[in-house]
């Protein structure tokens, strides 16, 4: 693995991947890195990002992008980028509008829009210099529809959706390609974080159906991301079979 700091020049395309250290970016950055990029993982959780760097011949920083220092520094130590994955994300709580914590919109709305905001305006100059830059972000569908009690959540990934539609129309013309993934029901530990780790309650969400996988997510990021330059797959939803919308699921008894 190299440093933390140093992403050296492997003669493969750079491939930056945030929120990297579990479930769908730590599965993204192994399909990737087999997919022929030198992938640089970003994460709190810099000491999971490292070993997986180390098995992918990667490299690991440490990322807060709810901090902007942390973004500068991460920024700073990406000098060369072709691909970018805004993945960090998450959710907290699940209550109606009625009982909504401020503290946990916040909490969303800073790292699923403002991050996301942080690490794309800091990385465009190195995927516009590359001449064939390309950036993928990971809503949801819930950045599609509203669900009772998510207002919170499908409020921060509708502007996260925003903030990379609106990308697609203003970079129009300069050489860098725009999707937005938007997945269902994912088994990672998103529902762990959303309940505030009742394992409890995070098992519930995913029983009696199969749910999508880390696995599934990081290939079809990778499908875009290998196509040829002047193919933009601008959006793609992805579900379990078993799922038909946000608020709609076949469950077996």
């Amino acid at each position: 693995m190299t440093a933390a700091s140093e992403p050296t020049d492997s003669g493969r395309p750079t491939a930056v991947v945030t929120g990297a250290s579990s479930g769908i970016g730590a599965a993204t950055a192994r399909a990737l890195a087999r997919a022929g990029f030198d992938v640089v993982l970003g994460a709190r959780r810099v000491d999971r990002c490292a070993e997986i760097a180390r098995e992918i011949d990667g490299t690991a920083v440490r990322l807060d992008v709810t901090d902007p220092d942390s973004v500068s520094a991460f920024v700073a130590a990406v000098p060369e980028c072709r691909l970018l994955v805004n993945n960090a994300g998450g959710a907290k709580g699940l209550e109606p509008v009625a009982e909504a914590d401020e503290d946990d919109w916040r909490w969303m709305f800073e790292v699923n829009v403002i991050g996301t905001l942080r690490v794309t305006k800091g990385l465009l100059p190195a995927l516009l210099a590359s001449g064939d830059g390309h950036i993928v972000t990971v809503t949801s569908i819930a950045a599609l529809e509203p669900y009772d009690n998510g207002a919170g959540y499908t409020g921060a990934k509708h502007a996260q959706a925003m903030l990379h539609r609106t990308l697609r129309g203003e970079l129009l013309g300069e050489p860098v390609r725009l999707t937005e993934i938007c997945p269902g029901m994912v088994e990672t530990e998103f529902s762990l974080v959303r309940f505030g780790g009742d394992e409890e309650k995070a098992d519930d969400v995913y029983k009696g159906l199969t749910p999508l996988t880390p696995e599934d997510v990081a290939d079809v990021i990778t499908f875009a991301a290998t196509r040829p330059s002047h193919v933009n797959l601008d959006q793609i939803v992805l579900k379990p079979r078993a799922q038909a919308s946000a608020s709609r699921a076949y469950r077996e008894s």
